[in-house]
C-alpha cells in the first residue's frame, strides 16, 4: 500500500513537470559572410599575420615581453579565466555524490515528574543520559532529467568565453605596444626630416647674410629666412611632448618604469620591412577573431542555461545514506551493537507554482536571443573591421609612394632654386618659396610611412591577430 501511494506521488510530479511542454526555440542561423573582402589585395605570396606587426624592432621585443609577463590587464583577464574554470569545477562536482562525516556528543537529562507517578513498579531509567555518535554520510542527485549536465555545459562554455575574451585583450595590448613603438619611430624620423629643413634654413639665411654685407640684397630676405629656420626649430621642440606621451602611455601598458620603457625604446630598429599583407577569408574570422569566439561562447553557454532552466520544471530525485556508530557508553562505542544506519530516497518537483519557473524560462530565452544578436553584432563589427583594415592598408601605401614621391621632387626643386640664386639667376622670394615647400613634404613623407605602418597593425588585429614567433 506504501508502495502504491509513492508510485502514484511520483507519478503525479513527473506529470506536473512535463504537461508544460519543451521550452521555446529561439532560433540561431549562422551569420552570412561574404566570400571575398571587398578591399583584399590579390595576393598571391604567403605572409603570416605575425609579420604584420614590427617584429624586428628590439623595442617592440622587449616592451612586448615585458608587458606580457607583468600587465595588470592581462593579470585581471587571467583572474576571470581562473574565476570561471573555478565555477566550471563547481558544476561537474555537482553531478558526483556529497560524502561527508560528523561526530557528535550529547547530553540529555529527563524529568521524572513529565511521566507521571504511578509507574510500574520496579519500573526505572535513567534521568541523565550521554548518547556518542560518529556518522558517515552520503548523497547524491542521479540528475535523470539533465538539469545539472546543463549546468556544466553553461560553465564550461563561459570558461572558453572568459579564454577568447583573454586572448582579445593579448590582441590588444600588443597592437596598442606596437602602435606607440611604430610613432616613436614616426617620431625620429619626422625629427630628421625637420633638422634637415632646419640646416637648409640656416645655410639660407647665412648666404642671405653675406649678400646682405656684400650689398646685393636687402636685409629684409636674411630675416624671412631666420624665421624660416625658427619655424622648423618650433617644429622640432613639439616632438618632445609627444615623445612623453608616448612613454606615458607605454608605462600604462607594460607596467614598467619610464626609465626602462625609454631605455628599450632607444635601441637601434633596422629599417621596416614592409610585405604584401596576407590574404584571408571572412569566415575565417569565425575562428580567429577573440570578440567572435567569445561571443559563441557566450551564446552557447546561455543555450546551456536555457536548457538547465526548462528542466526545472521536472521532478528532482535524492538519494541519501547515513552509516554510523550511536551508544550511550563510549566505552562501547566500537561494539557491533552501535552500528546504525539509514538509506533513504526522495523525489520532489513543482505542482502549481503559477508561472514562476516559466516566467525564468522566459527571462532564460530573453538572454539566449541577446546573446544571439550579440553574436551577429560580433561577427559584422569584424568584418567591418577586416575590410577597413585592408582599405586603409592599401591606402595607406599609396599615400606614402606619393609623399616620398612629393618630397624628393620638392627638394630637388628647392636645390635647383637655391642654385639659381647663387648664380644671380632667380630671386630670394622663389628660393623661399621652395624651400617652405620642402620643408613641409619631408615631415609630410616620414609621417605617411608611420601610417604605412600603424594600418599594417590594425590589419592584424583586425584579423584576429596571432601569436609572436
Amino acid at each position: 500500500m506504501i508502495r502504491h501511494s509513492l508510485l502514484c506521488v511520483a507519478s503525479a510530479l513527473a506529470l506536473a513537470g512535463c504537461v508544460a511542454g519543451p521550452p521555446p526555440e529561439v532560433a540561431t542561423p549562422a551569420p552570412a559572410l561574404p566570400e571575398a573582402y571587398f578591399y583584399a589585395p590579390n595576393a598571391t605570396t604567403e605572409v603570416t599575420l605575425s609579420a604584420l606587426l614590427p617584429v624586428e624592432d628590439p623595442a617592440f621585443d622587449t616592451l612586448a615581453a615585458q608587458a606580457l609577463a607583468g600587465s595588470p590587464t592581462l593579470g585581471e583577464a587571467a583572474a576571470r579565466i581562473e574565476q570561471a574554470r573555478a565555477g566550471a569545477d563547481r558544476a561537474v562536482a555537482e553531478r558526483l555524490p556529497s560524502i561527508g562525516a560528523n561526530a557528535s556528543v550529547t547530553g540529555q537529562r529527563t524529568n521524572p515528574s513529565q511521566f507521571g507517578s504511578d509507574l510500574p513498579p520496579g519500573i526505572a531509567f535513567d534521568t541523565e543520559r550521554v548518547s556518542y555518535a560518529a556518522n558517515l554520510t552520503a548523497r547524491w542527485d542521479p540528475d535523470i532529467f539533465d538539469r545539472l549536465r546543463a549546468q556544466e555545459r553553461a560553465a564550461l562554455a563561459r570558461v572558453d568565453a572568459a579564454t577568447a575574451s583573454a586572448r582579445g585583450v593579448r590582441n590588444a595590448l600588443l597592437a596598442e605596444i606596437a602602435a606607440s613603438v611604430i610613432d616613436w619611430r614616426t617620431l625620429s624620423g619626422r625629427e630628421e626630416a625637420i633638422r634637415s629643413d632646419l640646416a637648409a634654413a640656416e645655410d639660407l639665411a647665412r648666404l642671405a647674410a653675406v649678400r646682405e654685407r656684400a650689398g646685393i640684397a636687402p636685409g629684409f630676405d636674411r630675416v624671412r629666412a631666420e624665421s624660416a629656420a625658427s619655424a622648423s626649430r618650433s617644429r622640432l621642440a613639439a616632438l618632445a611632448g609627444e615623445r612623453s606621451r608616448l612613454v606615458g602611455r607605454l608605462v600604462t601598458l607594460t607596467a614598467q618604469s619610464a626609465q626602462l620603457v625609454r631605455a628599450a625604446l632607444v635601441q637601434a630598429a633596422p629599417p621596416p620591412r614592409i610585405d604584401a599583407v596576407p590574404a584571408s577569408l571572412p569566415s575565417s574570422l569565425l575562428i580567429n577573431r577573440p570578440d567572435v569566439l567569445a561571443a559563441a561562447s557566450t551564446l552557447a553557454a546561455e543555450d546551456a542555461e536555457l536548457a538547465a532552466t526548462a528542466r526545472r520544471r521536472f521532478p528532482t530525485f535524492d538519494l541519501s545514506a547515513v552509516i554510523g556508530l550511536l551508544t550511550f557508553n563510549l566505552a562501547d562505542l566500537f561494539d557491533e551493537e552501535s552500528l546504525v544506519g539509514s538509506l533513504a530516497g526522495s523525489v520532489a518537483g513543482p505542482l502549481l507554482d503559477f508561472g514562476r519557473i516559466e516566467a525564468e524560462i522566459d527571462g532564460a530565452a530573453a538572454e539566449k536571443q541577446a546573446a544571439f544578436q550579440a553574436y551577429r553584432g560580433a561577427v559584422y563589427t569584424a568584418l567591418g573591421d577586416a575590410e577597413a583594415g585592408y582599405g586603409v592598408a592599401s591606402g595607406a601605401a599609396a599615400e606614402a609612394e606619393a609623399a616620398a614621391r612629393e618630397a624628393a621632387e620638392l627638394a630637388r626643386a628647392a636645390r635647383l632654386a637655391n642654385t639659381r640664386y647663387e648664380a644671380g639667376l632667380s630671386d630670394f622670394l622663389i628660393v623661399l618659396e621652395a624651400r617652405r615647400a620642402a620643408d613641409a613634404s619631408g615631415e609630410r613623407a616620414a609621417a605617411a610611412a608611420g601610417r604605412v605602418q600603424r594600418a599594417r597593425v590594425l590589419l592584424w588585429q583586425a584579423l584576429g591577430g596571432s601569436d609572436l614567433p
